[in-house]
Protein backbone atom coordinates (compact mmCIF):
# COMPACT_ATOMS: atom_id res chain seq x y z
CA UNK A 1 0.00 0.00 0.00
CA UNK A 2 1.92 2.94 -0.73
CA UNK A 3 0.93 6.92 0.99
CA UNK A 4 -1.39 8.39 -2.37
CA UNK A 5 -2.26 10.78 -0.33
CA UNK A 6 1.30 11.77 1.06
CA UNK A 7 2.43 10.93 -2.53
CA UNK A 8 0.06 13.34 -4.19
CA UNK A 9 0.32 16.25 -2.28
CA UNK A 10 4.53 16.13 -2.14
CA UNK A 11 4.68 16.53 -5.60
CA UNK A 12 1.61 19.58 -5.84
CA UNK A 13 3.37 21.42 -3.50
CA UNK A 14 6.66 20.76 -5.82
CA UNK A 15 8.93 19.29 -3.20
CA UNK A 16 11.29 16.22 -4.09
CA UNK A 17 11.61 13.39 -2.21
CA UNK A 18 15.15 14.40 -1.44
CA UNK A 19 13.96 17.37 0.32
CA UNK A 20 11.21 15.53 2.29
CA UNK A 21 14.21 12.78 3.35
CA UNK A 22 16.10 15.96 4.70
CA UNK A 23 13.58 17.17 6.44
CA UNK A 24 12.98 14.20 8.06
CA UNK A 25 16.92 13.60 8.79
CA UNK A 26 16.35 10.13 6.44
CA UNK A 27 18.53 9.30 3.52
CA UNK A 28 16.36 9.60 0.56
CA UNK A 29 15.83 5.96 0.21
CA UNK A 30 14.83 5.06 3.29
CA UNK A 31 12.24 8.32 3.11
CA UNK A 32 11.00 6.17 -0.44
CA UNK A 33 10.26 2.86 1.33
CA UNK A 34 8.17 5.30 3.85
CA UNK A 35 6.34 6.88 1.14
CA UNK A 36 5.79 3.29 -0.74
CA UNK A 37 4.23 1.95 2.66
CA UNK A 38 7.28 -0.61 3.25
CA UNK A 39 8.39 1.32 6.13
CA UNK A 40 6.63 2.77 8.99
CA UNK A 41 6.09 6.43 9.07
CA UNK A 42 6.25 7.55 12.99
CA UNK A 43 4.02 10.05 14.56
CA UNK A 44 6.31 12.64 14.65
CA UNK A 45 7.65 12.58 10.95
CA UNK A 46 3.73 12.45 10.36
CA UNK A 47 3.63 16.14 12.19
CA UNK A 48 6.92 17.46 10.04
CA UNK A 49 5.19 16.41 6.94
CA UNK A 50 2.00 18.00 7.81
CA UNK A 51 3.46 20.76 8.67
CA UNK A 52 5.83 20.82 5.61
CA UNK A 53 2.82 19.90 3.24
CA UNK A 54 0.61 22.92 4.91
CA UNK A 55 -2.32 20.76 5.83
CA UNK A 56 -3.51 18.45 9.09
CA UNK A 57 -1.95 15.16 9.94
CA UNK A 58 -5.58 13.70 9.11
CA UNK A 59 -5.45 14.96 5.62
CA UNK A 60 -2.32 12.78 4.63
CA UNK A 61 -2.10 10.09 7.45
CA UNK A 62 -2.39 6.50 6.07
CA UNK A 63 -2.40 4.19 8.21
CA UNK A 64 -1.01 0.53 7.18
CA UNK A 65 -1.82 -2.51 9.14
CA UNK A 66 0.14 -3.10 12.23
CA UNK A 67 3.62 -4.00 11.77
CA UNK A 68 4.21 -6.66 14.32
CA UNK A 69 1.53 -9.74 13.37
CA UNK A 70 0.63 -12.17 16.03
CA UNK A 71 0.55 -15.29 15.69
CA UNK A 72 -3.49 -15.77 17.39
CA UNK A 73 -2.97 -19.53 18.32
CA UNK A 74 -0.57 -20.64 20.31
CA UNK A 75 1.40 -23.39 19.73
CA UNK A 76 3.50 -26.19 21.51
CA UNK A 77 7.03 -26.74 20.37
CA UNK A 78 9.12 -29.76 22.10
CA UNK A 79 9.21 -27.14 25.35
CA UNK A 80 5.77 -27.13 25.71
CA UNK A 81 6.53 -23.03 25.61
CA UNK A 82 4.13 -20.70 23.89
CA UNK A 83 5.41 -19.88 20.46
CA UNK A 84 4.51 -16.72 18.99
CA UNK A 85 5.79 -15.85 15.44
CA UNK A 86 6.52 -11.72 15.03
CA UNK A 87 7.85 -9.82 12.22
CA UNK A 88 8.85 -6.59 13.25
CA UNK A 89 9.50 -4.20 10.39
CA UNK A 90 13.25 -2.41 11.05
CA UNK A 91 14.56 0.24 8.90
CA UNK A 92 18.14 -0.87 6.81
CA UNK A 93 19.40 2.36 8.24
CA UNK A 94 19.23 1.53 11.76
CA UNK A 95 20.05 -2.15 11.25
CA UNK A 96 23.32 -0.37 9.37
CA UNK A 97 23.87 1.79 12.05
CA UNK A 98 24.09 -0.70 15.12
CA UNK A 99 26.44 -3.13 12.88
CA UNK A 100 29.16 0.23 12.83
CA UNK A 101 28.70 0.85 16.04
CA UNK A 102 29.02 -2.80 16.89
CA UNK A 103 32.56 -3.14 15.06
CA UNK A 104 33.78 0.20 16.79
CA UNK A 105 33.11 -1.32 19.71
CA UNK A 106 34.74 -4.85 19.10
CA UNK A 107 38.07 -2.92 17.88
CA UNK A 108 37.85 -0.48 20.71
CA UNK A 109 37.56 -3.75 22.40
CA UNK A 110 40.72 -5.41 20.65
CA UNK A 111 43.08 -2.21 21.55
CA UNK A 112 41.94 -2.43 25.06
CA UNK A 113 43.18 -6.26 25.62
CA UNK A 114 46.31 -5.65 23.86
CA UNK A 115 46.92 -2.50 26.04
CA UNK A 116 45.90 -4.78 28.96
CA UNK A 117 48.64 -7.89 28.17
CA UNK A 118 51.08 -5.14 27.81
CA UNK A 119 50.89 -3.48 31.31
CA UNK A 120 50.74 -7.35 32.59
CA UNK A 121 54.15 -7.72 30.97
CA UNK A 122 55.34 -4.00 31.88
Amino acid sequence: MTMEKLRTLRKQKGYTQQQIADLLATDVSNYSRKENGDVRIFDDEWEKLAKALEVPVEDIREEKTSQIQHNDKPTLNDNSSINYNQYCNIPEYLLENQQEYINLLKEQIKALKEENEKLKKG
